[in-house]
């Protein structure tokens, strides 16, 4: 049995997932969710649908940290979107770490923790509470709309993630063994895992990529994109390269990922949008991350003395949709482009 058992802090589309094929390949996985679908994980297990079918996989669920006895084994994995994170962070951070009946010290104290979520921001996030954080980019067309079910579209490779300690120089021996046991567990159970020597680059492409998220999810359509996407992520671009950010070219990312990812349909889910912020909108949930995706590019284009005014209103609409709880396709692809770029 594998010497890790991984607390899933969010059990989403990403950390559903990841703690269903985990749960699934054998390894300790404790998958915290909350509300309808926290209640459907206890109840029934998760439903896994994939391009191949669906899987009911039986695992351990938790509604929140009271439902957690932590050790030294566990790592927890926080899931959440970026603007649910420092609530999170802050109900873990101080929970006891056990060795037998005798308390060692806190999560923030003991344990590692992996941030596997969108954007930039979590990393440094994590370090106000946590000592030994560990970032994730995320490459994982998946999505959760129903309690008690995930959908990913890659199959039998979930997933492509890399790995590494948050900053990169603070790395040590017993860092490199648990990214070698991570990579070697979760790859076996579906995830692919690279292991850069700094995550930071990889996590800058990745946050390009998402900058046309809001797009996706104010047209409600990928189909849409063409210039208006090509508008937002140049502009992203040239925001990290005035600020003198360094990030993995798309040629690099995308050969990285090669032909591990497959992205297929999945049977009975016409319509879902493996897009965090589609998502958001889809079920309503009061408010979106994309002021740590757009609204980062804004911050970095501000303390450059420069703006990003693309990214600026992309953020302010996706706010706005939020807060009304618009669904996704608010606005067509005309409208955005004249209020975007036309106007």
């Amino acid at each position: 049995m594998n010497e890790h058992r991984y607390v899933i802090v969010g059990a989403g589309a990403i950390g559903g997932v990841v703690g269903g094929l985990l749960a699934r390949s054998g390894t300790e996985a404790v998958l915290v969710g909350r509300g309808a679908h926290g209640a459907a994980l206890a109840e029934r297990g998760l439903l896994l649908r994939t391009p191949d079918g669906a899987y009911g996989i039986e695992v351990t669920a938790a509604g929140g940290p009271d439902g957690v006895r932590l050790d030294l084994r566990d790592v927890l994995v926080f899931a959440t979107k970026t603007h649910q994170l420092d609530a999170a962070l802050q109900e873990w951070a101080d929970r006891p770490v056990h060795v037998g009946e005798q308390v060692v010290g806190t999560a923030g104290e003991r344990l590692p923790v992996l941030t596997a979520l969108n954007g930039v921001a979590a990393e440094e996030m994590a370090l106000r509470y946590f000592a030994r954080v560990f970032g994730v980019c995320v490459w994982m067309p998946a999505a959760h709309v129903t309690p008690g079910e995930v959908i990913v579209r890659s199959w039998p490779v979930a997933g492509q993630f890399h790995i590494g300690r948050w900053p990169a120089a603070l790395t040590t021996p017993a860092d490199q063994a648990l990214l070698s046991d991570i990579a070697e567990t979760w790859t076996a159970a579906g995830i692919r895992i690279s292991l850069p020597a700094d995550v930071a680059p990889w996590k800058y492409n990745k946050l390009l990529s998402n900058l046309t998220n809001s797009v996706v999810a104010l047209t409600g359509s990928y189909e849409v994109l063409g210039s208006l996407g090509d508008a937002v992520v140049a502009e992203g671009s040239a925001a990290l390269e005035r600020a003198g950010i360094a990030y993995t070219s798309t040629t690099e990312a995308d050969a990285a990922r090669g032909d591990h990812l497959t992205m297929r349909p999945v049977p009975g889910t016409d319509g879902v949008v493996p897009n965090s912020t589609w998502q958001s909108l889809a079920r309503q949930t009061g408010g979106v991350e994309t002021d740590y995706l757009n609204g980062e590019i804004v911050r970095i284009a501000h303390r450059c003395g420069g703006s990003a005014p693309i990214n600026a209103a992309l953020a302010r609409l996706a706010r706005r949709a939020a807060r009304e709880g618009r669904a996704p396709g608010a606005f067509s692809a005309e409208q955005l482009q004249e209020m975007l770029i036309d106007g």
